[in-house]
């Protein structure tokens, strides 16, 4: 079997449950905890995130992004912003690369170094509009990459140009197919009847479970309440839009919920896939991770390629932090301190399918693919 690539293969078990890689799994316990680090308690965040009260917002996917220098700021940025504001549906890195192409249509540089000069320009202030967003900062990287290898310089530079634009419309345009072909290559693993635990809001697991539908699969969700910002909540109401049951629990309940609904999958986003095939995605997706291997149940997780990030965190301490501010009201006293990152590391061990564009993929074999994808 081809590590990098093991689209349909399921195989059925005798009781007739269909499972990665057929037969029964059996239960193994936790790994033991690394030792403590003792400079654990002196490393800092490489990335703080922070948005001036005046300065004007969008959100996407949870996220907040940054108009940097306010209203009359880089045109590159509006347009992202705009991109953003017109449709709730336009991924953020799809908007990214639809404003650098943009940059490049209307560069009036002469020579095919200044209009490079121009993108990176364009896409260090794209990251400004939010220094911790993982897709943000791989779709520019990889939008650079893709747009500008194997220039020849002796080309004019009208036809350069040309070229470039055309490149960039490209890579939009299969940006834009992505959703469609994880929703298929996914829908394949629901059965019918069966019962799933989603967390968090993603555009693309909404893709894959309305194939479902279509395809005349009957099956449930349970969905976590995403505090603080509610994400499940928006999530279960799409759900229930379609005409999915749906169960709303504690964010708490994971463990609970898949041993009292009897899950047969946990499916989630990412907002970053990492170079060892870990991900990066909503706070409370590595115990949810966690958890599923406990119960022997499978995780499958569904991303874009251009969410592909040339990271390699080692643990929770490597992400870059953003904050989500939650209340816990007046009995909350001032003197103690509130954690809440939005989103946390899961390590790839905990990590069964990954459902790509680029195919369905075991974690092992994302780094071949950030190759591939950065020759």
């Amino acid at each position: 079997m081809n590590k990098r690539s093991i689209s349909g293969y399921l195989e059925e078990d005798g009781a007739g449950d269909t499972r990665f890689g057929g037969g029964n799994k059996p239960k193994l316990p936790l790994p033991k905890p690394p030792p403590p680090n003792p400079l654990a308690h002196n490393r800092q965040p490489k990335v703080r995130f922070t948005v001036a009260d005046d300065a004007p917002t969008v959100n996407s996917g949870g996220s907040s992004y940054q108009i940097p220098g306010g209203p009359g700021s880089d045109v590159v940025v509006k347009d992202f912003h705009d991109a953003l504001a017109r449709s709730p549906d336009t991924a953020v890195a799809v908007a990214a690369i639809k404003a650098l192409t943009a940059v490049i249509e209307r560069s009036k540089e002469t020579t095919m170094m200044g209009i490079e000069r121009e993108l990176k320009d364009a896409a260090a202030s794209l990251e400004r509009c939010n220094e911790t967003a993982i897709s943000l900062k791989a779709s520019c990287q990889l939008f650079l990459r893709y747009t500008t290898r194997t220039n020849d310089l002796d080309e004019p530079i009208d036809a350069s140009k040309a070229r470039l634009i055309e490149r960039g419309r490209s890579f939009a345009a299969t940006s834009v197919r992505a959703r469609a072909t994880i929703a298929e290559l996914g829908a394949r693993f629901i059965r019918p009847g069966s019962c799933l635990l989603v967390h968090g809001h993603s555009r693309v697991v909404l893709a894959l479970l309305r194939i479902a539908i279509k395809q005349g699969i009957q099956f449930s969700v349970v969905v976590t309440e995403g505090r603080p910002d509610e994400t499940g909540l928006t999530m279960a109401r799409a759900l229930d839009d379609m005409g999915v049951p749906v169960d709303i629990i504690l964010d708490s309940a994971i463990a609970y919920a898949l041993e009292r609904f009897r899950i047969d999958m946990v499916l989630v986003g990412a907002e970053g896939v990492v170079e060892n095939g870990g991900v990066i995605n909503k706070l409370g997706t590595y115990q949810a991770a966690v958890s599923a291997y406990c119960h022997n149940t499978p995780f499958y997780v569904a991303a874009e390629s251009y969410k592909f990030a040339r990271l390699y965190p080692l643990g929770q301490h490597d992400l870059p932090i953003e904050r989500k501010h939650v209340d816990f009201g007046p009995l909350c006293p001032a003197s103690v301190r509130i954690e809440n990152p939005s989103r946390d590391y899961t390590p790839p061990k905990f990590i069964s399918l990954l459902f790509t564009d680029l195919g369905v993929l075991t974690p092992a074999a994302v780094s071949d693919e950030l190759i591939q994808l950065y020759l």
